[in-house]
């Protein structure tokens, strides 16, 4: 890109971010070293911007410093990142949304581009750590491993290319924030937020971002194990819920082959010696054969539920949006007044 036309493009998302209402949200759990600087460092670039910061029983100071750092602070008693967003979500009205780790391992320059995105039409910003710093600068090999393993079965069951999954730094249009049904209570929320946008078809954009591991004296509140087993067992209930013809029509399948090889058997034998000899197998491989077939008419089932939800999701967006536009045109016609509409 030219040294002119970058300047263009830069004034350009200047002249979007100064029209529009932009709201950064940071989740915080003691995050007493590093808050200070994320708020400032987000302040300076989106000067604009409203920051809130969200404490979530911090037991360090957090919140205050926050306050004193310019933030708006707000608490959330509910324990974890899922109940956090809720509540993020539900109070805030905004064009644009950032959302960003309270850690400081994401940079807050990537934020305006970002939101230029969101502002362009896109309804979530992906800000994907995996493709530049994080293998390099992550001290923690399980968690990289885990991000790896969540990214495949999730691309490969959702036929997407998405490159990362889990990562605490996004940007969100109104639409996605006021209809996203947030049911994660913890870290698990990402990978809740990334299957219900690739189900629901949202217009996603990825974006490289570097990555920074966390300063000395800040810690982790992930639990390596205990949170990953969270995190699969919420893509288990996501595929169950929004895939369910490979779900049960899977499994089905498999009980069914079962099956069919018992029965296989059982003539086989019958076959060589004109006698059957295992009722107790015949009768076993029945019931699978019976089992199998009845959880591949529930998959064909539960698919077509599933495809009704999809469109009543985007009907009630549709509807949403109209009314908010709707909205902000009375708005304007007030605040503005013509010779038609004064008094």
């Amino acid at each position: 890109m030219s040294v002119g036309l970058r300047e263009q493009t830069g004034r350009f998302i200047e002249d979007e971010l100064r029209v529009s209402r932009v709201a950064v949200l940071i989740p915080c759990f003691n995050e007493a070293v590093t808050i200070e600087k994320v708020v400032k460092d987000f302040r300076r670039v989106l000067p604009q911007a409203a920051v809130y910061v969200y404490d979530n029983n911090s037991t360090d100071g957090t919140a205050d410093i926050a306050y004193a750092a310019g933030a708006i602070v707000r608490s959330e008693p509910r324990q974890g990142k899922g109940n956090v967003v809720r509540s993020m979500f539900n109070e805030i009205d905004a064009d644009a949304y950032v959302i960003v780790d309270g850690d400081d391992t994401y940079p807050a320059e990537s934020a305006p581009e970002m939101i230029s995105k969101v502002l362009s039409g896109y309804d979530m910003v992906i800000g994907d750590r995996l493709s530049s710093t994080y293998f390099q600068e992550n001290k923690r090999a399980l968690h990289g491993f885990g991000n790896r393993i969540v990214r495949a079965s999730i691309n490969t069951m959702f036929g997407a290319h998405i490159q990362d999954i889990m990562t605490g730094y996004r940007a969100f249009s109104y639409q996605f924030v006021k209809t996203y049904p947030c049911v994660s209570e913890g870290f698990e929320i990402e990978t809740e937020m990334t299957i219900h946008s690739l189900d629901k078809h949202v217009r996603i954009f990825e974006m490289p971002v570097q990555y920074r591991d966390r300063p000395e004296g800040s810690e982790s509140k992930l639990n390596t194990i205990g949170d990953g087993i969270r995190v699969l067992s919420t893509i288990f209930r996501m595929i169950r819920e929004y895939k369910p013809m490979p779900f049960f029509g899977g499994i089905g399948l498999v009980v069914t082959v079962v099956g069919g090889g018992f029965i296989f058997s059982v003539l086989w034998d019958f076959w060589r010696s004109g006698v059957v000899m295992r009722f107790p197998t015949l009768v076993g491989a029945v019931l699978l054969i019976l089992a199998g077939m009845m959880l591949i008419v529930t998959g064909i089932v539960l698919d077509v539920l599933a495809k009704q939800d999809r469109k009543r999701f985007l009907a009630d967006a549709n509807i949403m949006v109209s009314s908010r536009r709707l909205r902000q045109s009375f708005d304007q016609w007030v605040a503005y007044p013509t010779p038609l509409n004064k008094g």
